[in-house]
């Protein structure tokens, strides 16, 4: 349950008068259907959806717009024949091993929808058999896997989408992020980033392997540990507990929590904000307090039956110049509230609100703020529509899309960075021009993590 946290009056008191004053920032701007949508159907690229799960199914529907659907890839059975019914009216060719996926011809796109802990391997791996990719976020386990990722993509060329769909949000964070780079904030100061307490578990037991999972093949590159599963007495299904499907989310063998969970979304447009404001977005410290239901031993979880991630955390996020923090909290409402010198403003997917944006009523932004934030690329749609259409667009055109991997990574390794602050206990410093930690050799080594044998990633050689 989330804890019961009372805000300060200064914040009840803005947040009373943001839910009053639900304001759209109206900003002109033309929307541009994606070429591809108009190509006939011998024109239109294949694709294929590796990891057939929650965040899968969600957004393949979306790439179906683009896209011809022709397989689908799972190491569950069960997942194959529901998503083959669901998004293929079981037409689908079905495959237990991406690998085989790889080698065809008439597929030009893979969408990544594994597990965190699959993400950079078969990542790697889809740019060197020369496909396209788009990959649900966290786009890696590790801080190094990312620098990995990155050079790989420069030397193959190949366009990879991040699935941070809040990049392509004309509603709400684009327009945020247009008032930032107006200057309507001034100088930025604080940034707080609420992404809701982690998940919590009572003791889970070891359990039989659920018919039709390759439980050896979904943990894959991480270390071999028996397969968990507890069912919720009330007989509520969303609340089983499991060190599998859904809820590897609550194991750091498998992600990073609520850290690279919602904050992979938050903390990137937080960083875009800095840089849209004209300030240095270069991290240089992470420290703070956390709570975790385990027990740790130099960084790892000593209890193995319980989720291990940090559940509760008030993290702040130094950056260079020490001009604006970032403060990464569970016990404040989910979104972003940006303040600065001249005001502030409050952002999630379902508002944005404050005073700044009541005022573009009478003082509206210029018609190409929106533009400019997207890059002065095309947009259609809105949300995961709009960045699918701006995955396709990339293609076409060879260019980088919204989330590129590099922009993705940056952001990213300040939640990573995170992560080990927490599971350490203490501040973690980083150089950003060698993109290192230092001064902390052990916090050091937790920048990589060693591949299980039989599951290194294939560099193509």
């Amino acid at each position: 349950m989330k804890p019961a946290v009372k805000p300060s009056t200064s914040r009840r008191k803005f947040l009373a008068q943001a839910s009053a004053t639900v304001v759209a920032a109206s900003v002109p701007y033309t929307f541009t259907a994606s070429r591809s949508l108009a190509q006939s159907k011998s024109q239109r690229l294949g694709f294929a959806l590796i990891g057939v799960g929650g965040n899968g199914t969600r957004t393949a529907p979306v790439g179906k717009q683009f896209a011809d659907l022709v397989a689908l890839c799972d190491v569950d059975s069960n997942h194959l024949a529901y998503g083959n019914q669901l998004l293929c009216d079981g037409k689908a060719d079905l495959h237990a091993d991406y690998r085989d996926v790889l080698t065809r011809e008439d597929i030009d796109i893979v969408q990544i929808s594994t597990p965190d802990h699959w993400h950079t391997k078969i990542l790697i791996e889809a740019m060197y058999a020369g496909k396209d990719a788009y990959c649900e976020k966290p786009l890696t386990l590790t801080i190094d896997e990312g620098k990995l990722i990155r050079k790989v993509q420069q030397e193959t060329g190949k366009v990879v989408q991040v699935g941070t769909q809040q990049r392509s949000s004309f509603n709400f964070f684009n327009n945020a992020l247009a008032v930032i780079a107006d200057g309507r904030l001034g100088k930025l100061s604080k940034i707080t980033v609420g992404i809701d307490a982690g998940g919590w578990s009572p003791e889970i037991p070891v359990a039989k392997v659920s018919e039709g999972l390759d439980w050896d093949r979904w943990l894959g590159p991480t270390p071999k540990t028996e397969f968990r599963y507890l069912a919720d007495p009330k007989k509520d299904s969303a609340r089983n507990y499991t060190n599998g499907h859904t809820h590897f989310r609550w194991w750091y063998e498998h992600s990073g929590g609520k850290l690279t969970d919602w904050g992979a979304h938050h903390i990137d447009i937080a960083m875009l904000a800095i840089a849209a404001a004209g300030q240095n977005n270069d991290p240089v410290s992470v420290g703070g307090k956390s709570k975790h239901d385990v027990d740790f031993k130099d960084g790892v979880a000593v209890q193995k039956n319980r989720y291990n991630t940090a559940r509760e955390f008030d993290l702040n996020v130094n950056f260079a110049g020490n001009d604006v923090v970032i403060n990464i909290r569970h016990d404040v409402d989910n979104g972003i509230l940006f303040e600065g010198e001249l005001g502030r403003i409050f952002v999630n997917r379902g508002k944005l609100v404050g005073k700044p944006i009541e005022d573009l009523v009478a003082k509206p932004l210029p018609d190409d703020s929106i533009a400019k934030i997207y890059r002065n690329m095309p947009m259609q749609g809105n949300d995961r529509d709009a960045h699918w259409a701006n995955f396709i667009d990339s293609i076409e055109k060879r260019t980088l899309p919204i989330s590129d991997v590099h922009s993705h990574m940056k952001m990213l390794n300040v939640c990573h960075l995170a992560g080990i602050c927490c599971r350490l206990g203490r501040t973690i410093h980083w150089d950003q021009a060698s993109e290192t930690i230092t001064g902390d050799e052990l916090a050091a080594s937790m920048m990589s993590r060693p591949y299980r044998e039989g599951f290194e990633i294939d560099m193509g050689n």
